[in-house]
């Protein structure tokens, strides 16, 4: 599937957001009591450049995401983007979620397909930060889309936070594309990662699985 990109900071055409105390944006349209979603579409963030262009690991994820969003989205799945601020993932003015929404918007997902954004700055905050904003539309089905060699990871980490709800976990194709020295890289740290959370339950780079920690679990880490 090809998708236009759109690279733009300029957020006139997003739907009005407010900061919450939780630390997450919440529409202002976001009616307080919902009835219960079929589902969520959980996309995972990814590093951005200065001028708010995704890298090409997000574009990936994005691709997936719109893939899942065409089968799902006309029976009423909406979509909840992770990613915010960070030294080593987004250095601009906006969350990380909202340069992967321009681009879903302009491949024709409806504004009113959107949840809030989780504001998170490493992989366990991504599941923690989720979680407050999952209880509130309680949907019945959660499909988490992140890269395929990300995947053992985040199963492990969003199988910890949610364990009372149903998941699938969607893959986007990132690591063959890879020279083999990046692939070694990615590898060998999704392996140290995943062991430190089996051994520990605490991230090399930031996220201790504790579910009760969401409020402050954004301070600490960075997106990996």
């Amino acid at each position: 599937m090809s998708f236009m990109t759109n690279n733009t900071k300029d957020n006139n055409q997003a739907q009005p957001i407010a900061l919450t105390g939780h630390g997450w944006l919440k529409p202002l349209s976001v009616q307080s009591n919902m009835e219960k979603l079929p589902g969520l579409i959980i996309v995972l963030g990814s590093p951005n450049s200065d001028q708010g262009e995704l890298s090409e690991m997000g574009r990936g994820r994005i691709e997936c995401a719109l893939q899942r969003y065409s089968e799902l989205g006309s029976h009423g799945w909406k979509i909840l983007l992770t990613g915010g601020f960070g030294e080593h993932f987004n250095r601009t003015a906006l969350p990380n979620a909202q340069y992967a929404k321009q681009i879903l918007v302009s491949n024709g997902v409806p504004e009113a397909a959107f949840v809030e954004f989780a504001l998170s700055r490493n992989t366990v905050d991504d599941a923690l930060q989720s979680r407050p904003i999952v209880e509130r539309y309680n949907p019945v089905e959660l499909v988490v889309v992140t890269s395929d060699f990300h995947i053992p990871r985040v199963e492990f980490v969003f199988r910890s936070v949610f364990p009372d709800r149903s998941l699938t976990f969607a893959a986007a194709s990132y690591i063959d594309s890879r020279q083999p020295e990046e692939r070694e890289r990615l590898t060998a740290h999704e392996q140290r990662e995943l062991a430190s959370l089996h051994e520990r339950g605490e991230s090399i780079v930031g996220g201790v699985l504790n579910v009760n920690s969401w409020r402050t679990s954004r301070d600490r880490g960075m997106k990996p």
